[in-house]
C-alpha cells in the first residue's frame, strides 16, 4: 500500500518549512517537497536585515538552511523534486512528482510567486548585484546613492517612496505617461525633491564592468536613447504567482493568487495556501512565516474532525 503523509507541503520557502516545523513538533507525518533549494525565492536574497532574531542581517540561503534543519530536527522529511501535477479533491490527495507519487490527508501550498522580469540581457546575471525586485528587501544597501524604480503601478510608487528615503536620488522609469498608481501616492512622488520621473522610457541595456554602473533607456514616444547612470535597478512592474499547478482546482483571484484567508483555507477541504501564492496585503518572510503555523493549526482541525 502507498504511504500516506498527514500533511505534504508543496514548496520548502519560509512558509513551507513553518508549516514543516509546526507540523512536525504536532506529531503530524510530515512532507517537504522542493524543487530547487531550501528558502524558495528568498534564498536568492544577499542579506535579509529585516526578519527578527538576526541583530547582524543574514542571507536567503543561510536562513532557509537553517528553516529546514529546524523542521527535519522534529522529523519533518525533505524531498528534492518538481511536482508535476496535483489531485486535491477526496479524503487523500495525490502529489505527482518526477520522481514518483506522494499521498496526504493535508496539503500546503507553498509554491510562491516570481517577479516579472524586465527581459533585458544579462538580468539573471546581476541579480543582487545591481538588480533587485524588493525594495523593502535590498533598498538599505543604497543609503545615499543612486537608484532607478522600473514601474507605475502601486507597487513601484511606493518602492520609489520607500526608497528617497535613503537614497540620494530616485529615478522612476515607467512605459506611459502617466502613474497607473492610485492617487494617493501622486502628489507624494510630485513633491518629493529627490525623486525624478523618466516617461514613455523602457530600459533596453544594463551598463556593468567590474560594478553595476548604469542603463541605457530609450523614448517609446520618440525612439530616442539615453543612458542613465545609477548604482542599482528595482524592477516593480509585478509579480506572477506560481498557480498553474492548482488552476482549475483552487479558487484563485483575478491576478492568480489562491484565494485563502489568514486561517490559509482554501476552498478545498485540506487544503492550505501559504506565502507569497495567497491572497495578502504584505508579502515578506515575516508574513510566510506566520502563514505556516496558522496552516498547521487549522491543518489540524481539519485531520481530527476526520
Amino acid at each position: 500500500m502507498e504511504h500516506i503523509y498527514d500533511v505534504v507541503i508543496v514548496g520548502g520557502g519560509p512558509g513551507g518549512y513553518t508549516a514543516a516545523l509546526y507540523g512536525a513538533r504536532a506529531g503530524l507525518d510530515t512532507m517537504v517537497l522542493e524543487k530547487l533549494a531550501a528558502g524558495g525565492q528568498m534564498a536568492l536574497t544577499h542579506q535579509i536585515d529585516n526578519y527578527p532574531g538576526f541583530e547582524e542581517g543574514i542571507d536567503g540561503f543561510s536562513l532557509g538552511d537553517k528553516m529546514k534543519q529546524g523542521a527535519e530536527r522534529f522529523g519533518a522529511k525533505s524531498t528534492y523534486t518538481e511536482v508535476l501535477s496535483l489531485e486535491l479533491s477526496g479524503d487523500v490527495k495525490k502529489i505527482v512528482t518526477a520522481d514518483g507519487d506522494f499521498y496526504a490527508k493535508a496539503v500546503v501550498i507553498a509554491t510562491g510567486a516570481n517577479p516579472r522580469e524586465l527581459g533585458v540581457e544579462r538580468e539573471n546575471e546581476l541579480l543582487g548585484r545591481g538588480i533587485h525586485y524588493c525594495a523593502s528587501c535590498d533598498g538599505m544597501f543604497y543609503r545615499g546613492k543612486t537608484v532607478v524604480v522600473v514601474g507605475g503601478g502601486n507597487t513601484a510608487a511606493a518602492d520609489a517612496l520607500l526608497l528617497s528615503r535613503v537614497a540620494k536620488k530616485v529615478i522612476l522609469v515607467h512605459r506611459r505617461d502617466s502613474l497607473r498608481a492610485t492617487k494617493i501616492y501622486h502628489e507624494p512622488l510630485m513633491n518629493a525633491e529627490n525623486v525624478e520621473l523618466r516617461w514613455n522610457s523602457v530600459i533596453t541595456e544594463l551598463l556593468s564592468d567590474d560594478t553595476f554602473r548604469g542603463i541605457r533607456l530609450k523614448n517609446v514616444a520618440t525612439g530616442e536613447e539615453s543612458t542613465v547612470d545609477c548604482d542599482g535597478v528595482f524592477v516593480s512592474i509585478g509579480r506572477k504567482p506560481a498557480t498553474e499547478l492548482v488552476a482549475g482546482q483552487l479558487e484563485l483571484d483575478k491576478v492568480g493568487y489562491i484565494v485563502a484567508d489568514e486561517s490559509t483555507r482554501t476552498n478545498i477541504p485540506g487544503v492550505f495556501a501559504v506565502g507569497d501564492v495567497r491572497t495578502k496585503a504584505v508579502r515578506q518572510v515575516v508574513t510566510a512565516v506566520a502563514d505556516g503555523a496558522c496552516a498547521i493549526g487549522a491543518a489540524e482541525e481539519y485531520l481530527a474532525e476526520k
